[in-house]
């Protein structure tokens, strides 16, 4: 059962609309929106996501409405953009969670694979802002979240998400500016090493590889969805009405490296709201 720290009711008679909002990061965001009053739209490319996504949120009480969407697609992210202010009238929140990508060697990606990460995790980013910046928050401001990663200092084996990811941030940061005349603000993201749904979709060794990252942070642990959707809730709530054009870093201190400050096993900061960790 999703838990909350938030004051009951905080998103009343708001629109959330997330991006990859049937499973994992997304889901568990859309699933605290609806749970404190926001009316729900998730998008995603999978029908079995969105339907399972949508079952998840209506479990919370919360309303929720489900719909196709390819974020690589300007057409589609119209479309999308467009059916959702002909149900819902209106958006508040845009999480640009959406994203793909897979580990290579970077001599390795072939230029089909480069493109299809880039044109995810970045392109369609900038399209879903630009869509509802155009269609709804120019005329009555709004928050928007970019969900990106621990990538600042590089990201071996991952260098065409690390690329796009390190292009987010600096949008973040233009975007904050330019649109900030119409009342919006523009943040981002940045998790670490999660223990998410996404992990199934790795080859094993990989997975493998990646249950031991908790190790490389001062929590000695992997992050839970809830922690990241516990963060991009707070940037889009009230109380972050001072904030815009920030990343922030959920990542256990992961990206702040110091030999001489080893993580140890220290079991004192357990994890938010999540079984399986």
């Amino acid at each position: 059962m999703t838990q909350t720290i938030f004051k009951d009711q905080l998103f009343k008679d708001q629109v959330a609309v997330v991006t990859g909002g049937g499973s994992g990061i997304g889901l568990r965001t859309a699933c605290e929106f609806a749970l404190l009053g926001a009316t729900v739209v998730i998008g995603s490319r999978d029908p079995q996501k969105l339907e399972q996504g949508a079952a998840a949120i209506a479990a919370t009480g919360g309303k929720v409405h489900a719909l196709s969407l390819n974020i690589r697609d300007p057409e589609s992210v119209n479309t999308f953009v467009d059916q959702t202010l002909e149900r819902c009238g209106k958006i508040d929140h845009l999480v640009n969670n959406a994203g793909g990508q897979f580990p290579s060697p970077a001599e390795q990606i072939s230029p089909k694979g480069w493109k299809a990460v880039v044109d995810t995790n970045l392109n369609g980013t900038f399209f879903m802002s630009q869509a509802v910046y155009n269609k709804a928050f120019s005329d009555h401001g709004g928050a928007i979240v970019n969900v990106i990663a621990n990538m600042w200092n590089g990201f071996p084996n991952m260098a065409h998400t690390g690329a796009a990811r390190a292009g987010v941030d600096n949008l973040t940061k233009t975007l904050a500016v330019e649109w900030g005349r119409s009342g919006v603000r523009v943040n981002a993201v940045a998790p670490g090493a999660i223990y998410s749904s996404g992990i199934k979709t790795y080859d094993p060794e990989f997975q493998k590889f990646f249950l031991q990252a908790g190790a490389h942070n001062q929590t000695y642990r992997l992050g839970s969805e809830a922690e990241v959707a516990a963060s991009i809730l707070f940037l889009c709530s009230p109380a972050a009405n001072f904030i815009s054009g920030a990343t922030l870093r959920v990542d256990g201190a992961e990206s702040l490296p110091n030999a001489r400050f080893a993580p140890v096993d220290h079991g004192r900061l357990p994890a938010w709201d999540d079984e399986d960790l």
